[in-house]
């Protein structure tokens, strides 16, 4: 990637940097691999950044939603209503409302009790909601345990043993509709493997209903593919021809029957950059620390997971020395990489944290009264 750097210096920093240029080719990337029965859910949570929607909206592509406000920005965007699925483990009741009131396509449902919260709901509104079940594999994803969501240990889902009673629950409901099954296992899924494996539960559980005469119209197995963030710019754009294929080789569809991705991650990461600027070079006891602008509050991933974002030097090419690259906030824990070796940095160098499109900016906060960052991209530069 490329980076317009006689702009960046007139901007104040930190701020997000997008490049819709190779979202778009992610885009299309995608598009190439799909079949008439394949529909993706772009997913919220990883990016609501106006700017990014709109080229997501323009692929064609649905949403899927986690909250009433992911709705309402989804709305907002223009993605269509039919085009829209809503999960989470606790809809409130004014989120629901909302999405019954605009007409949403799918309630990925994880609980008795919400179900029976959305049939009243719907009902009140003279409504059939359509839903379909997130069921809980017991699948265990190659990932970070706080981004795993397939496992029996997990809060997601309903579990495989009460999968039959409550689809069959809802034909004796005036206001909801089963329509399919829903899983999502994880997040920064590099191997396929691991997707193997959920097509072959999903396999299991269709027989399984199959037995009880049911069919399902739609099979959707959630996102989670992972993205290189060690080389950005060698792989700019993930594998989406082995993920759409490991689907296609181990997963039995019945005739007719549709099946759905949510991608997020996948689609907007590397799109994605922190630019930030050296404040000091603090010469410690026994580490040299680069201290820049951006911190924990724009990007949490770091200091939450342990999550690793390459580090450039953007005007800088003079050498190379190892420093912990830290931010200003007040926690130990606003630490971006350590020991970690760059080129010689000064104060007021560029310095860009990539593949920070997906969970950078969306999670950013006000810690310390600090101001969200701003947000531009390549057509506005």
């Amino acid at each position: 990637m490329t980076f317009p750097i006689e702009k960046f210096n007139t901007l104040r920093t930190p701020f997000y940097y997008y490049d819709t240029a190779l979202l778009d080719k992610t885009l299309e990337a995608i598009k190439q691999e799909l079949r008439p029965n394949h529909h993706v859910h772009y997913a919220m949570k990883a990016c609501t950044n106006p700017k990014v929607l709109r080229h997501i909206v323009d692929a064609g592509f649905g949403a899927d939603c986690v909250s009433g406000g992911e709705i309402q920005a989804c709305l907002d965007a223009g993605f269509p209503a039919d085009k829209i699925v809503f999960a989470g483990v606790g809809k409130s009741d004014w989120e629901i409302e909302l999405a019954l009131k605009a007409g949403i396509f799918c309630f990925n449902v994880e609980s008795v009790p919400e179900l029976d919260i959305i049939n009243e709901l719907a009902g009140q509104q003279h409504q059939t909601a359509r839903v379909a079940f997130r069921i809980n594999p017991n699948v265990s994803a190659h990932t970070h345990t706080n981004i795993t969501t397939g496992r029996a240990e997990n809060k997601f889902g309903i579990s495989m043993e009460d999968m039959v009673d409550i689809v069959l629950r809802t034909r004796e409901m005036s206001n909801v509709e089963c329509i399919g099954l829903h899983f999502h296992i994880g997040s920064q899924i590099l191997d396929m493997e691991d997707f193997v494996t959920l097509s072959l539960r999903i396999n299991e559980l269709q027989e399984m209903l199959e037995s009880y005469g049911i069919v399902l119209p739609n099979i959707n197995v959630g996102g989670g593919l992972g993205i290189d963030y060690e080389a950005p710019d060698l792989h700019p754009i993930p594998e989406f021809k082995k993920y759409f294929d490991t689907f296609r080789q181990y997963l039995r569809l019945r005739p007719k029957q549709q099946l759905h991705f949510e991608l997020g991650r996948s689609i907007v990461a590397q799109c994605g950059t922190l630019v930030s600027r050296v404040l000091y070079i603090k010469q410690g006891a026994v580490k040299k620390f680069l201290i820049i602008d951006a911190g924990m509050t724009e990007l949490i991933r770091p200091a939450l997971y342990g999550a690793y974002h390459k580090v450039e030097n953007l005007t800088s090419a003079e050498g190379e020395t190892t420093y912990d690259v830290v931010g200003p906030i007040c926690e130990s824990s606003d630490v971006f990489v350590k020991d970690y070796r760059i080129p010689v940095s000064r104060r007021g160098d560029l310095i860009a944290l990539r593949s920070a499109g997906a969970y950078g900016e969306i999670m950013a906060s006000q810690y310390n009264c600090r101001t969200l960052p701003a947000s531009y991209t390549n057509e506005e530069l």
